[in-house]
Parts: C-alpha cells; structure tokens; sequence
C-alpha cells in the first residue's frame, strides 16, 4: 500500500530524513519509534502531502504523492498534533464540512455513527470550542476517518485522550484493522506502540534504525532492544 524509496528531505542543509526505504503492506499495522527529532512526524507530512521529497519516492497504493496528491489524499486520514477542527462550527458542522473536502456528501445517518463511536453523539451540536481537549481529540478520530481512507496516519494519537478515549481509539484501531485499512503510527509509548503494532520500527536521526515483526519478541526483549539502539545514537 506504501512504497517509500531512498527518501530524503532537507531543511536547509540538514537532512531531516535521510535515506528512508520502507514498504508498508496493505493492512499492516506498523507502529514507529524513536527519540524528539528522529523525524517521525516529517516522515507522515511526507506521506499525506503536507510536504514534498527533496529526492526519492512515495508510492500509496501505486500513485505517486508528488504528481498524484489529490488521489493520494483522498486515500489517507490522519491525525496530528494539530486537530484540524473548526471551533465555531459544531462536532456534525465540521464531519459534514470534511466529507465535502474529500467530495463526498454524508449523510446525517453517517455522521451520527461516527459520532456515537467516539462517544459524541449527545454534544454533535455544540460548538467545538466549548469542547474540552479529550473531547476534541475523539472528535478528531472521526475527522480522520469521515472519508473511509484506505490509509490512516496516527501522530501520537493518544495524547490527550483520558482512559475512556484510549479505550475508544483502541476500539476503533482493531475494527479498522480487521477491516484491512493500513496503518502508521508514531509514538513515544514503547508498551502502546508493541500492543498496537504488527510491525515496530525505530527511527533515529532521519535513518530507519531497525524494522521489527512483533510477533518475533515480546515487550521486554523489544524493551531491551530499543534502549540499545538508542544508546547507540
């Protein structure tokens, strides 16, 4: 679904991903690892079309993320730092006004299913800034998921959530998994990315340092790996 190839992009003269060759199969689970700075986050804006290659490719399902960005688009759903929402629309103002983005005209009937799963059906005509940031956070999952992207990129996805929202992300992680959706997550949470991912890769200094299969270790012998290959950065 994924076919990166010998990526490099530069700000400035400082490479911020250097080198990255990655093939992420269609409805893999891969979960990315590794310090501040190791260009996790660049690597996502690369591949949703935030940014553009200094050199090298990005494939999503066989279209090119430079000539192809549209279609490329159209294909992913992400969730960043940044929630993307709009504070003075409501949570069903903001979920119609994303699936008229991506050409798509939801019905009322969707919106509400989206919303009940993230535990917001009962606050869907609030305004988004009367909303807390946990709320917003779930508000977001369902912004990223509005278009039923094939693809689906998670930036520390947890953040912000309380127990209740982790729980519901989780949820929705394994049905969207089950339905084969590919997924890339970043995160700092050693234990998160190893419960979540199939695939665990560190990333250090804009290199890929180690591509893991977690069925070939459990959480302590990654544990243990991954604070090794830190120490050796």
């Amino acid at each position: 679904m994924i076919e990166i190839e010998n990526l490099v992009k530069k700000f400035g003269r400082k490479r911020v991903i250097d080198g990255v060759n990655l093939t992420i199969d269609k409805g893999n689970f891969l979960a990315i690892l590794g310090p501040n700075g190791a260009g996790k986050t660049t690597l996502l804006n690369l591949i949703c079309t935030l940014l553009r290659p200094s050199s090298g490719s990005i494939l999503v399902d066989k279209l090119d993320t430079k000539e192809d960005g549209i279609e490329v688009r159209r294909k992913i759903g992400v969730l960043a730092h940044v929630s993307y929402l709009y504070d003075d629309l409501s949570a069903l103002e903001n979920l119609k006004f994303y699936g008229k983005m991506y050409g798509i005209k939801l019905k009322e009937e969707r919106i509400k299913r989206l919303l009940s799963r993230v535990k917001l059906l009962h606050r869907m005509n609030d305004m988004v800034g009367t909303y807390s940031r946990g709320m917003k956070q779930r508000l977001s999952i369902a912004r990223a998921v509005v278009h039923d992207p094939d693809v689906l990129l998670l930036d520390e996805p947890y953040t912000g959530l309380d127990l209740n929202g982790c729980e519901i992300l989780n949820e929705m992680l394994l049905e969207l998994g089950k339905q084969k959706k590919t997924i890339v997550m970043v995160t700092h949470d050693v234990e998160r990315g190893h419960e979540m991912g199939e695939r665990l890769a560190v990333m250090i200094d804009g290199k890929m340092a180690a591509d893991f299969r977690k069925e070939d270790m459990g959480l302590d012998e990654f544990k243990r790996r991954y604070r090794k290959l830190l120490g050796a950065a």
